[in-house]
């Protein structure tokens, strides 16, 4: 081959190598694309988190939305999708609890989560630079008797209560809980006398620290308990069960309405990820705005999802009374400011939060930027 049909050879093959760049910078975004944000996401096994876990499940049927989910691995890896335009690369984590989470939180290695306002709380008390952004739920819990018991409603259990010689042992799961937190307020507020102290005969009630809700079952067929108070879906899985019995629902403890939309789960995010991203932060949060409502109008379809992705019973999930919202309301924020005074009253604070109000720390909690004004 002659030099002159070498130079041409190359001249050929530069050429050719220019038209295929062209053509990819040509093709706009998809091919020539930045590289998507990696963030890993995190959330819990519980009906709590349904939102998160229905868009998952849900994926590409969700693309009506306007934002949705388009798996790249299933149940590990997702891309959040605007349309058909990726925003980022999300890594699912699956937690145990909201400390695993916040801890996950502090060492830098979880990005956004949905946990329990209380583990943010309490991450963000320990210096952890994070915010929740919204609500993921509220309501769903209830006050549980043994399955042979009649009674309903707040009047039958206050009778019940006043009328027993011993203190009523009720039991929790956590002492930070919202139904802890919720039955000791609404029972001192009626009057009655409540103590953690064992001793204490004089005592209408006392609570009982049953450390998971995997001992609700037990400690109430062993008599440990006369009744315990938990989240959704326990108590509808214990009557589907037969080994309880749903007296009521917290939200109709007295006074009326005050313990309605009571905060408990939220979706929170790291100070760098919010300010780095709030795109991402804005799409996800209308995603989980939008699969909440879709559960709230979908019990039957959520609880099948759920059974096969958590384990819960499909019926116990159609019948609970858990409300699924992103509005962080008048009452939503009340019970945040009930949650900081109690905690505090509990010496559980030793940093950021110590002895302040909600008015004081609002902007060190909170981030609700990220919420559609419409």
């Amino acid at each position: 081959m002659t030099r002159m049909s070498l130079s041409v050879l190359r001249f050929k093959r530069i050429f050719g190598l220019f038209l295929v760049l062209a053509a990819i910078l040509s093709a706009g975004p998809s091919m020539a694309e930045e590289k998507l944000p990696v963030l890993n996401v995190g959330y819990i096994f519980t009906t709590h988190h349904s939102p998160f876990i229905v868009a998952m499940a849900q994926n590409e049927e969700f693309k009506e939305f306007g934002v949705h989910l388009r798996p790249v691995v299933d149940k590990l890896k997702y891309e959040l999708m605007d349309g058909d335009k990726p925003l980022a690369l999300f890594n699912i984590i699956v937690n145990k609890s909201g400390s695993e989470t916040t801890t996950m939180f502090a060492q830098g290695n979880m990005d956004i989560a949905l946990a329990s306002g209380t583990a943010i709380m309490a991450g963000i008390d320990q210096g952890t630079p994070m915010k929740m952004l919204c609500p993921t739920h509220v309501d769903g819990m209830g006050l549980v008797f043994p399955p042979q018991s009649t009674l309903k409603g707040w009047d039958q259990v206050a009778e019940y209560i006043r009328a027993s010689e011993q203190p009523v042992k009720i039991g929790y799961h956590s002492p930070t809980s919202a139904p802890r937190i919720i039955i000791e307020g609404a029972l001192q507020k009626a009057g009655l006398k409540v103590t953690q102290d064992a001793t204490a005969q004089d005592a209408d009630v006392l609570l009982v620290d049953l450390k998971s809700t995997s001992n609700f079952i037990p400690a109430l067929t062993s008599g440990q308990v006369d009744a315990w108070v938990g989240p959704a879906p326990h108590p509808e899985v214990s009557e589907l069960k037969k080994v309880g019995h749903i007296a009521l629902d917290l939200r109709d403890l007295p006074p009326a309405g005050a313990w309605h939309n009571f905060p408990c789960c939220v979706m929170a995010a790291r100070d760098a990820v919010i300010a780095e991203h709030p795109e991402v932060l804005r799409k996800t949060v209308e995603l989980l705005t939008k699969s909440g409502h879709w559960c709230n109008e979908h019990k039957p379809e959520e609880g099948g999802i759920l059974a096969g992705w958590t384990g819960s019973p499909a019926e116990a999930v159609q019948k609970s009374t858990i409300v699924f919202t992103t509005d962080p309301s008048e009452n939503w924020m009340l019970g945040q400011g009930t949650y900081l005074d109690i905690l505090n009253s509990m010496n559980k604070f030793r940093g950021e939060l110590k002895g302040k109000s909600l008015a004081e720390v609002k902007d060190k909690l909170f981030d609700f930027s990220f919420l559609s004004k419409n």
